[in-house]
């Protein structure tokens, strides 16, 4: 009988692996797995920076650790400075075996899998990206905050019955904000307060005051107040946001011109429309279209400038660490995660997580839902009709990101299917499929014949 220490072991592919297990107060690495060699260093900088000396003094070529919330950031930065090949690792692809949980025991795990290659690597921006990703995000937690100031407004309304909710479809618009104003500078009359909308407010002065007709207490009208002030306070940031924003992507597009003095790209495309509310006031088209050496991604269906800035701003314009399209579309999971047994599909589902290019995608495919024509519509409806309208939007999304992978990696132009020739495609592959079906049901021409009758 074999001896288990007879069986060949597991060969060693990265030779001076490292492992760390992150954490807010002290990050525990590892460098082998014999005694000794583990160490706990705190979250300073000089600890981080003695952790780097400790790892280059024991030669270590490559480290891997988890992505744990934000405390990873500054351990990885330093990591990458000192050129040790850290390799950033979702937290799912590293739990331990059931039993025992230490730090310790965490990280000498990291470090095994590591140095076997079992591990692979997230995605990581340049530093471009990064400095974009952040104030896009911050951005958005802005919008966000300013949103819910909005519905506390709307609230603080609503207890005095005061319904400028229902008389206008915006109340922090152009005829809303005269109205708040007005407000809370002591203004009651319902008629006086009607005269103050503009004439683009469907609704009569009449049924206006009536919904500006209510208790006014004090208390509310407080609370209306300093929410008010708050929206515009956010709001200014939100405009001070951007403006960083445009400076940063200005920068970039200075830096990416070549050196003999060519012109900066022109954009010729599509005619520049009205912003809509809490979009940024940059016309992102024109930047992304520089960015990328003169390709178009606003020429697809639904792509307008929120998507592409979360385009930018999560991934870049370089789609060189996303080997094919399927990678691309599986990063952002808009691919359906099969699992196989026994020959057999058991579960195709799209895996869960967090991607706000993915969001911004889905964003758009139900944006291409909603109209009436166009190539990528007729693909949303197909779908839509055979699977619902949830699975034709995540259809539609990978679709999308295909397209914008196809289009930054070959620089090509985006062309469309002719609709004509997409429903020939489709009939086509109707009746090959009958005739299949036909094939395998051995059916002659006379039952055929006696069936249309």
């Amino acid at each position: 009988m074999k001896k288990i220490d007879d069986y060949e072991k597991m060969a060693v592919v990265n030779p001076g692996a490292a492992g760390i297990d992150v954490g807010s107060r002290s990050h525990f690495v590892c460098i082998n797995q014999a005694e000794g060699g583990v160490r706990e260093f705190g979250c300073y900088t000089n600890d981080l920076q003695e952790l780097c000396d400790w790892l280059i003094n024991n030669q270590v070529k490559t480290v891997a650790l988890e992505s744990t919330g934000s405390y990873f950031r500054p351990l990885l930065v330093l990591l990458q400075a000192n050129g040790l090949n850290p390799l950033l690792v979702n937290g799912k692809y590293t739990k331990n075996v059931k039993g025992k949980k230490t730090d310790m025991m965490d990280c000498q795990w990291i470090q095994k899998l590591h140095s076997l290659g079992m591990l692979e690597g997230s995605f990581i921006p340049d530093l471009f990206t990064e400095t974009l990703r952040q104030y896009c995000r911050h951005r958005s937690s802005l919008v966000a905050d300013a949103s819910g100031y909005i519905n506390k407004m709307q609230k603080a309304l609503r207890m005095t019955n005061i319904r400028l909710d229902s008389a206008l479809a915006d109340i922090v618009g152009t005829s809303g904000t005269v109205i708040i104003e007005a407000i809370l500078k002591g203004e009651r009359d319902p008629q006086k307060l009607a005269s103050l909308t503009s004439g683009r407010v469907k609704k009569s002065k009449e049924e206006i005051a009536l919904a500006l007709t209510g208790d006014w207490r004090e208390e509310y009208l407080f609370e209306l107040k300093q929410s008010y002030e708050l929206y515009l306070y956010l709001q200014q940031k939100i405009q001070e946001c951007d403006q960083e924003i445009g400076q940063l992507l200005d920068k970039k597009i200075e830096e990416n011109e070549k050196p003999n003095g060519e012109a900066r790209l022109i954009y010729h495309g599509r005619k520049r429309r009205a912003y809509q509310k809490n979009e940024i006031k940059i016309y992102i088209v024109t930047l992304s279209y520089q960015l990328s050496a003169g390709v178009d991604l606003s020429e697809i269906e639904g792509i307008g400038n929120g998507t592409l800035l979360a385009l930018l701003s999560e991934v870049g314009t370089d789609m060189s660490a996303f080997p094919t399209a399927k990678h691309f579309a599986s990063w952002l999971h808009l691919s359906p995660n099969n699992k196989k047994t026994g020959g057999k599909v058991f579960a195709r589902r799209t895996q869960k997580g967090k991607n706000k290019l993915a969001d911004a995608l889905r964003h758009a495919a139900n944006a291409i839902g909603n109209k009436k024509d166009g190539s990528l519509n007729q693909f949303f409806k197909r779908i839509a009709i055979k699977k619902g309208r949830v699975s034709a939007i995540t259809a539609t999304a990978r679709k999308i990101a295909v397209i914008i992978y196809n289009m930054l990696t070959k620089k090509e132009a985006y062309r469309p299917i002719d609709q004509t020739l997409y429903q020939h495609k489709i009939r086509a592959g109707q009746i090959r499929s009958l005739q299949n079906k036909i094939n395998r049901l051995k059916v002659i021409p006379e039952e055929i014949s006696f069936l249309t009758f």
